[in-house]
């Protein structure tokens, strides 16, 4: 294997961590997708049961409501992973912010040298044009 396409290796926590988020994933997707199928098997469900037709229409309203609920609390669940996820991308992507910086510290100093080159070309206007009215004072006859 060249060194240039191994995989960077996670320290132990950083991997651990990871492999938690990846396991939360699965278990919400998991559980809104059994959710999901168990809600439309009631949906369309013709029951030949021994209960009246009221009691199983109320207890078959009860488990979709309970599967509802299971599904929000899995998609809240997945919201508070991304999130998770942003902040972790956030906090410990140091690559990204160190190359941040380095570009906006190049981009301040190419600015500050046109500035001072801007600065320097403004004195030496000024500085002629000084000197031309010193002369112009010095040697007119109104004094």
């Amino acid at each position: 294997m060249a060194s240039g396409s191994r995989i960077p290796t996670l320290p132990q926590s950083k991997e651990a961590l990871l492999k938690s988020y990846n396991a939360r994933l699965k278990e919400d997707v998991r559980s809104m997708l059994e959710n999901f199928e168990e809600t439309l098997k009631l949906a369309r469900r013709e029951s030949h049961s021994q209960i009246s037709r009221t009691t199983q229409c109320e207890q078959d309203a009860l488990e979709m409501q309970i599967r509802a609920s299971n599904m929000v609390r899995a998609g809240e669940s997945l919201m508070k992973l991304v999130a998770d996820l942003k902040q972790y991308l956030i906090l410990n992507d140091f690559h990204s912010v160190n190359e941040a910086i380095t570009n906006n510290s190049q981009l301040f100093r190419a600015t500050q040298i046109e500035c001072d080159k801007k600065l320097m070309k403004l004195r030496d206007e000024m500085a002629m044009d000084l000197y031309d009215l010193e002369e112009e004072y010095y040697t007119s006859i109104f004094k």
